[in-house]
Order: structure tokens, then sequence, then C-alpha cells
């Protein structure tokens, strides 16, 4: 028995604590840390050594304009889930109950459908033959196209990332307490002033999470707006595929992801400059 405990006590116990990463390390490192390294690689070793694939990039025009469509769809994608999550979240934080459990039950079972799933919904949902095409020729609306289109590909990545909003700020709101507003209302501020002084003050920081998340998020996304946007709203994503897919230029497709992963490590370092990556988890202190 003494010989079989004598290497534990071997190992210093400052180190033990490290060793029980040792498993998470190897296996990051070999599926998420080698492959990005083997991406960094091939931008710069394919079809020849040097930057040539990143200067070919930012002199091409339409490059540089499908990374501004990008960013301003995330961008917008952003503000809509955050003025529609909000009032959700506001009122699942402050009404616990059956509305709340029920609410945070929907919320939580539309996360557990495939991005893929959804897609094709919207595109029967959307399509010419579609409910929401037939509603509008009821109606003596002519629409034009729906599917194929920006507005298609928003509506659908607002619908895959709202509830990831909606879970971020009810994290924060959910810890507030409700005392400090209806302290404000007994010295007299009324219901807007209260909510605006004290309340949207207090959930800023899930405000700021929320829209981390989905914005950066946002910047990834290829299935729905490949199947659901058209040729003119094209983003990053489905770019890198196009190069891949159709004209096997896979040393620049491979400099637009080390671009478009530099762009999310900026913004990450950004937010932990100012605000601190522990916050992004729901802390609010």
């Amino acid at each position: 028995m003494g010989s079989a405990l004598m290497p534990s006590r071997m190992i210093p116990r400052g180190a033990r604590p490290w060793l029980l990463l040792l498993p998470a390390a190897a296996f990051l490192a070999a599926f998420f840390v080698m492959p990005l390294l083997q991406v960094l690689l091939l931008s710069i070793s394919d079809p020849d050594w040097g930057l040539e694939n990143y200067a070919v990039l930012f002199s091409d025009g339409f490059f540089l304009e499908t990374l501004a469509t990008t960013f301003l769809t995330a961008l917008t994608v952003t503000v809509i889930c955050l003025l529609l999550a909000y009032p959700l979240a506001y009122a699942v934080a402050n009404r616990p109950g059956p509305f709340a459990s029920s609410a945070l039950l929907l919320v939580g079972l539309s996360l557990w459908l495939s991005f893929l799933v959804r897609t094709y919904a919207w595109m029967v949902i959307l399509g010419n033959r579609g409910p929401v095409m037939a509603l509008l020729h009821g109606l003596g609306i002519d629409a034009g196209e729906l599917l194929f289109t920006r507005f298609a590909s928003t509506l659908g990545m607002v619908h895959a990332l709202l509830p990831i909003m909606v879970m971020t700020l009810y994290t924060v709101m959910s810890k507030i307490d409700p005392a400090y507003v209806r302290a404000a209302r007994g010295l007299g501020a009324s219901p807007l002033a209260a909510f605006a002084k004290v309340y949207l003050p207090l959930s800023a920081p899930a405000i700021v999470n929320g829209s981390t998340l989905v914005f950066i998020t946002c910047l990834g996304f290829y299935v729905m707006p490949v199947l659901l946007g058209g040729p003119r709203e094209q983003m990053i994503a489905g770019l890198i595929g196009q190069q891949i897919e159709e004209l096997l230029n896979f040393g620049e497709a491979a400099a637009m992801s080390v671009v478009l992963l530099a762009a999310s490590l900026a913004i990450y370092a950004l937010y932990n400059r100012y605000f601190g990556l522990d916050r992004l988890w729901g802390d609010a202190r």
C-alpha cells in the first residue's frame, strides 16, 4: 500500500492542480490549436511562401466589400437581437413564476434546434409558395422575393442568436436587486426615470456581454447566409467556402480565415481591456 502511494507523494503539491488540466489542454491542442496553426501556415505557404495571399485580399475590392458587409450584418443582427431580447429578459427576470419558467424553457428548447433545421424551416416559410407569401398575396401586397435576400438571412440569424442574447441578459438581470428600483420610486422617481437611471445602468454589463457574444458569433455564420441570402449579401464564411469548394484556392481561403480570426480576437481583446473576460459569463460585479 505504501509503495502504491509513493508516486503521488513525489508530485509537488502545487503541481497537482495543473496535472488535472493536462487532458483538457491536450484535447484543445490537438483539435483547436494545431488546426489553427495549420491554417496560418497554409495562408503563407500556398501556393508560395510569403504574404502574397494577404496582399491580394486587401487589394481586392470584392473582399473588402464582403468584409464590410459581414461586419454591418453582424452589427444589424446584434442590435435587433438586443431590442427584442431586452424586454423579454426583463419580464422573465422580474416576474418569477410560471411565466418565467415557461419562457426560459421555450428559449432553451430553441437553442437545442440545429441551425440547419432552422434554416430549412425559414426557406419553407419565406419561399414563393410559403405561408408568408400567401398571406401577403391575399392582402394584395406585392413583396417581391423574400427568400435569397439580405432580409431573409438577417431574419434567420436573428432567430438563431436571439436565445443567446436572452439568456445572457437574464443571467445578469436576475442578480439585480429589485429594492434599488423600489428605493428610487420611493424617493419620487417616475417608473421611467427609475428604469433609466437605476435599472438600465445596472443591466449595462448584460448588454455588453450579450452584444459581444452575438456579434462575434454572427461574424462566422455560414449556413444561414449561404442558404437564405443572395450573392450580394455574401459573408466572409460563405466566401471562404466558395474559395475552397469551387476555386480550390486554399491559400487565399486560409488567409481569409486568419483575417476573420484576427478580427474576432481583436474584439475579445477590446472587451477584456475595458470590461474583463470574467464578466462575459455573467459576473456583473
